[in-house]
């Protein structure tokens, strides 16, 4: 469980930076959109929701955010989109820490 709490940690960690960068990049047009928004917000909020799981031991809680949640970033990843190169980057490196996460949530766990 402490590998899948540090990944969920970076999970938080990144995405709250990013919903800090966002509001700082706010007038800047070409690189914030309200898509950029509502997704970062989304990506924060799920992300701490997740951490909460880890708190709680809540396995299966987990198992469905963090398999939802990896499944979103790839299809805005290999959709093109109102998404702006900068922050598909950032998806790309939240989904490889819940790659992780997915892989911990769902291996079998010794009786």
């Amino acid at each position: 469980m402490k590998t899948t709490r540090i990944l969920v940690g970076s999970y938080l960690t990144l995405s709250v930076l990013t919903v800090v960068a966002v509001f700082l990049m706010r007038h800047h047009a070409g690189l914030v959109n309200p898509a950029v928004w509502v997704r970062t917000s989304i990506v924060a909020l799920t992300s701490a929701l997740m951490m909460s799981f880890v708190i709680r031991g809540a396995q299966k809680r987990l198992r469905v955010v963090s398999t939802v949640m990896l499944v979103a970033i790839t299809v805005i990843l290999a959709i093109p989109g109102d998404f702006p190169l900068w922050l598909k980057v950032e998806q790309a490196v939240c989904g490889l820490l819940l790659l992780g996460v997915v892989i911990k949530a769902w291996r079998r766990q010794p009786a």
